[in-house]
């Protein structure tokens, strides 16, 4: 991975913000700039000064290994003995957005005087778009997680009799025995009513013949996510189960449609949303129409009507619309996808969109 690249790209940033430094505390933000995944650690990236990392010393074998290229200091806590290395007079920024108010009075206590300042973000722009080797692996976590369902409904995993928890652990453990690290996030897994529910958590409640199954899931693949739903049918599906689905895929195939480079935010949501609204069931479309998908399976850019910006190539995005009917069913189809400098975005996960019946 190019992390010393990766460390001049944010060193780029820096003057413009007005800052000699940036203290860096978010371990996946630590982590994208110089591949450290130590459970404690903080780096400073400085204009005029060579890059450090602190940890404490559980990691210092760890740190040489991961990180040969970087200055290292042992101390803890960490981010205050990164900030005592930035001479006095310099500005030295902070994300904001990251670090607790008590880690800001930690770092102040540690080195009074200093010119601390406000920098929401800057790593969080980098890490939006995803290099080839980011891209590589995205897909690699999106086709494991994918075989893995495959598998699933190949065994008969998906049947009648089964609890959402115990179809869940399945699929969980089908991921893991594929070389997954983990799921990516706890696997929805609902079935018949539960299926209404956006973020259901799997229980013990038996999958019965005609319920609509939502399973959302992922995998953690060397550090970064995949993220897939799909909805199948017990046995053969009613009218109702049918046209939901029809409907929510029309609108996915919109949503990835208006996924381009260069789209506002809000038009994208709007392509698949006012597909959903055109059918009289806005208000049971209660989400964004997704989010980014990196080193962190929920991450920018954040694709919602009250969303900003612009969607650039390089980014890996989701498309999740769904229609949720409470007391009978719901219906979510998510792809992930990569948005390219020229043409619609691809997709990297692999699954068939239609209604299965199984």
């Amino acid at each position: 991975m190019p992390h010393p690249d990766r460390r001049d790209a944010l060193r780029d940033l820096l003057i413009p913000a007005g800052l000699d430094a940036l203290l860096v505390t978010d371990l996946l933000d630590v982590r994208y700039l110089t591949g450290f995944t130590g459970s404690n650690a903080a780096v400073v990236v400085g204009t005029g000064a060579t890059d450090l990392l602190c940890t404490d010393g559980r990691y210092r074998i760890q740190a040489a290994e991961q990180c040969p290229d970087l200055q290292t200091v042992i101390d803890r806590p960490s981010a205050p003995a990164a900030a005592a290395s930035v001479p006095p007079g310099r500005a030295l920024g902070y994300d904001s957005a990251t670090l607790t108010v008590d880690g800001l009075a930690a770092i102040r206590d540690a080195v009074p005087g200093r010119r601390l300042r406000r920098a929401p973000g800057l790593v969080t722009r980098l890490r939006t778009r995803k290099d080839a080797g980011e891209v590589a692996a995205i897909r690699a976590a999106c086709e494991l997680a994918d075989t893995a369902l495959g598998e699933l409904l190949d065994a008969g995993g998906l049947v009648p009799g089964r609890t959402e928890r115990e179809v869940a652990l399945d699929l969980d453990d089908r991921m893991r025995r594929l070389g997954a690290v983990g799921p990516s996030f706890e696997t929805i897994l609902a079935a018949g009513e539960h299926s209404a529910v956006p973020h259901h958590r799997p229980t013990e409640a038996v999958l019965r013949r005609g319920d609509l199954v939502k399973i959302d899931f992922g995998a953690t693949l060397d550090g970064y996510h995949s993220d897939t739903t799909r909805t199948f049918c017990l046995g053969p599906a009613a009218d109702w189960q049918r046209e939901l689905h029809a409907l929510v895929d029309a609108a996915a195939a919109a949503g990835r449609t208006a996924l381009a480079d260069g789209a506002a935010v809000p038009g994208v949501d709007g392509a698949a949303r006012e597909v959903i609204e055109q059918a009289g069931f806005g208000e049971q479309f209660p989400h964004g129409l997704g989010h980014g998908v990196g080193l962190a399976v929920h991450e920018a850019p954040w694709l919602g009507r009250s969303g900003t910006g612009s969607i650039a190539a390089g980014q890996v995005v989701t498309v999740e619309p769904g229609v949720y009917l409470q007391g009978r069913g719901g219906v979510r189809i998510e792809d992930t996808l990569h948005v390219v400098p020229d043409g619609p975005a691809v997709p990297l996960t692999t699954l068939p969109r239609e209604l299965i019946e199984v």
